[in-house]
């Protein structure tokens, strides 16, 4: 899928400090908390960045209030769209419905029962458009043409970008001896903003992306040393599905200029984070924020001092799949 071309700006630490002021009306400081089992495995602490405690249960609350809350009036007035794996949408739907906007989102018939079912609580404009998360962005530019509407983007831009940026910010005011934050990867606009605003601080942070073996076009772009199309796959991860889009302005450069090193997780990893999580913990998150438990588990990530916190990206998940997480997995062990 090929964007729409428009005009490049940079991206600078004041950005995300704007972002911050922007949406704290909307949107709340999330929780930080120990995970003392987590801890123990890896023999650091271990902190969980509880993303999955806003009210549409995911991080993309911040990118989308960021963006549409710096919109015209009469872009405002003439309503929004956007293209989603289900929480970027969940999300513009939400702050949309905050302000009185209105608000289109176009999605494949991969994104999952619990996502579609939420949007239209939040009251969203709903569109399912073909198998993959580029056939519902190709919709929303048209409905962009047809309607006069707004495009919010999922990651390739600035205000998003910058508004995911704030949970940067709020790290590096919780943990002072910081030293790795992992990070779900998909389009980039987490990593990117996180990125941004740790390394702005303290270039020694190391922040580490996590991802689903199967199709990760990041990964692969990466490798490509350019933007990539690839069919998505059936994964636990949905969230992370989607391309980077062939002329992606921002998040690739900005994955490959703040992230220090990649892993990728396989389903079955995946699937067991998720049910540790329900049995230590007692949270419920999805496939997409396991990767980053899942390096953990697994100690994919380099033994040295100082603290680590893992983005829990969100929560939304369906049922069926945790009760079939329950049969399938007994969490044994500490």
């Amino acid at each position: 899928m090929t964007f729409r071309a428009k005009e490049k700006k940079d991206i600078k630490i004041c950005d995300i400090w704007k972002a911050r002021k922007r949406i704290t009306a909307i949107v709340n400081r999330t929780p930080l908390i120990q995970s003392g089992i987590l801890s123990e495995k890896i023999g650091r602490p271990v902190y969980l960045k509880l993303e999955n405690v806003h009210e549409i249960g995911a991080f993309k609350v911040r990118g989308a209030a960021n963006k549409i809350l710096s919109l015209s009036e009469e872009e405002k007035k003439r309503g929004v769209a956007t293209f989603s794996t289900g929480n970027h949408g969940m999300a513009v739907a939400y702050v949309a419905k905050k302000l009185g906007i209105d608000a289109f989102v176009c999605i494949s018939n991969r994104v999952p029962k619990a996502k579609v079912d939420s949007l239209k609580r939040l009251g969203a404009k709903i569109e399912i458009v073909g198998n993959s998360q580029d056939d519902a962005g190709e919709r929303c530019y048209e409905l962009e043409r047809e309607k006069g509407l707004t495009v919010i983007q999922p990651f390739d831009d600035p205000h998003v970008i910058a508004g995911q940026g704030t949970i940067g910010l709020e790290l590096l005011e919780d943990l002072p001896n910081l030293k790795d934050v992992i990070v779900p990867l998909s389009g980039g606009g987490l990593l990117s903003g996180i990125g941004l605003a740790l390394k702005s601080n303290d270039h020694e942070i190391r922040v580490t992306g996590v991802s689903m073996e199967q199709s990760a076009v990041m990964y692969e772009s990466l490798k490509s040393g350019k933007p990539i199309m690839l069919e998505e796959s059936e994964t636990l991860a949905d969230s992370l599905l989607g391309g980077i889009g062939l002329d992606n302005q921002y998040t690739f450069s900005m994955v490959r200029q703040y992230m220090d090193e990649l892993v990728l997780i396989p389903e079955d990893e995946i699937a067991y984070s998720m049910a540790f999580m329900m049995d230590k913990h007692k949270i419920i998150m999805e496939g997409a924020a396991a990767t980053g438990i899942a390096a953990v588990l697994g100690t994919k990530i380099p033994h040295q001092d100082g603290d680590i916190a893992v983005i829990i990206s969100g929560h939304n998940v369906d049922l069926s799949i945790l009760l079939q997480l329950i049969q399938n997995y007994t969490v044994v062990g500490k």
